[in-house]
């Protein structure tokens, strides 16, 4: 009998905007995942990743951030990672400047994307260098928990997902990188939804049922009050077949409005 392949810890964030053309709805930026990714390929996704060896490092060094009072190592690592993969896929940096209390502009953004962002993808240098060198400080404070997820047991790919949602910086659009996602939008959950009901995305599970909980909110402010303080319901979905189908079980306190979910046949 194998071993249980252990859950690797990784970080996403919604990224969110209020829409300019449909009042009373938001925007989440998201990216198509390359086709021959291993994990989630061709998938519409909020940008993020696996945590690494770096993010460790930078919480040794606490100049590099603010807001991080409070938080014990994990939850350090979580933060650190989720800005790095956002920056690392989409250019948009929650940081500030020394000594500032406003993030970056877009702008100074776009500089430090254009002179670091392949560079750190290729891994030709760390996120760690990147930050002290332009003299920023990463916005850890401007993340808010959203919800936490785990892989199913069985699956060979496993990860300890935390999702975040943060307000996009201001005029910091985004674009995907070409290699590991293939296009970004800013979309509407009730648009990225629609696209996953006609085919026109495809979406995972998770991000479904998180689209549908975001979808309920009409404003970037609204949506971060409502999840302000509220506890976070850890979700590892548990998979029956039954009749041919395919069910996943979901604790109903996660708050994703059921707790069984037909996702196709077997």
């Amino acid at each position: 009998m194998s071993e249980a392949v252990v859950p690797r810890p990784a970080s996403t964030i919604l990224l969110l905007r209020d829409s300019a053309s449909t009042k009373g709805e938001i925007e989440v930026f998201m990216m198509v995942r390359h086709y021959e990714i291993d994990f989630n390929s061709g998938a519409l996704v909020f940008p993020g990743g696996s945590v690494d060896r770096g993010d460790q490092e930078i919480i040794a060094r606490p100049e590099l951030y603010s807001g991080g009072d409070g938080l014990d190592g994990a939850a350090l690592s979580f933060r650190i990672a989720a800005i790095r993969e956002t920056f690392e896929e989409s250019g948009i940096l929650l940081a500030r400047p020394r000594g500032s209390k406003a993030l970056v502009d877009a702008r100074r953004a776009g500089e430090i994307e254009v002179a670091s962002r392949a560079a750190l993808c290729e891994g030709k240098t760390t996120f760690l260098k990147v930050l002290a060198d332009n003299g920023m400080l990463l916005a850890l404070d401007e993340l808010m928990p959203y919800a936490h997820w785990i892989t199913p047991v069985g699956m060979p790919k496993r990860f300890d997902t935390w999702f975040f949602l943060a307000a996009a910086p201001p005029e910091q659009a985004g674009a995907h990188d070409g290699k590991e996602s293939t296009d970004s939008i800013w979309v509407s959950p009730r648009e990225a939804l629609a696209g996953g009901e006609s085919g026109r995305f495809k979406l995972p599970f998770p991000t479904t049922r998180n689209l549908i909980k975001l979808g309920k909110q009409t404003s970037v402010r609204g949506a971060l009050e409502d999840g302000r303080g509220k506890s976070i319901v850890t979700v590892m979905p548990v998979m029956t077949k039954l009749n041919g189908g395919r069910q996943l079980r979901i604790p109903l306190e996660a708050g994703y409005d059921g707790e069984v979910f037909e996702v196709g046949a077997v």
